[in-house]
């Protein structure tokens, strides 16, 4: 009859070692934690870049809308300039002229309040953009405080696997906590 012995090596007993050290467990649920941290990362990180570009379009349309109304502004001005010198037309022509004058200063003044109209619908507009543009911009800014929090938890479950320490291990989980919180806050546009 044979007799099994189990002949067991210094690497053998270093992984017991390991084991009893590291509660079972500890590793696999960092690494699903961190892979799953890494996607939720990547997707606030999409919708801060997101935000942003669209921050900066609606930025961009109230520079479009400002200069626009600038430019009705500007033939505000040249129309009031026409109706002063056609009243001055009106004071210093004769009898035969002063109609002429009276009239071109009538038109003018009806001239002027069509564009007077055009240019305050366009800075409406240009305000209106502007006020998205923040709004993005806040949201932008919540998406990127929520990528860079789980970006901390993710470093930090790393050092926890290294360190296995256990306490750090449960402070991952309250930064992912406040990584998700603060990303609730972002898509609700708070």
């Amino acid at each position: 009859m044979s007799e099994e012995f189990e002949v067991r090596g210094v690497h053998e007993e270093r992984m017991d070692a390991a084991a009893e050290i590291e509660p079972r467990g500890m590793a696999g649920q960092l690494a699903v934690m961190t892979a799953i941290l890494a996607t939720v990362g990547a997707m606030f990180s999409y919708m801060a870049g997101s935000t942003q570009a669209d921050a900066g379009l609606f930025k961009n349309d109230a520079a479009i809308k400002k200069t626009e109304a600038s430019n009705q502004w500007n033939f505000y001005q040249a129309k009031s300039s026409k109706q002063n010198l056609s009243e001055l037309g009106m004071q210093l022509s004769d009898n035969a002229h002063k109609a002429f004058f009276e009239g071109e200063a009538k038109r003018y003044k009806m001239e002027k309040a069509e564009i007077k109209l055009a240019a305050e619908k366009l800075e409406k507009a240009s305000t209106d953009f502007d006020e998205k543009s923040e709004a993005l911009m806040h949201q932008h800014h919540r998406w990127a405080e929520a990528t860079t929090v789980l970006q901390i938890a993710i470093a930090m479950a790393a050092i926890a696997l290294l360190t296995r320490k256990r306490w750090l291990e449960k402070a991952v989980f309250v930064m992912t906590g406040v990584g998700l919180v603060v990303g609730a806050l972002a898509y609700l546009h708070i």
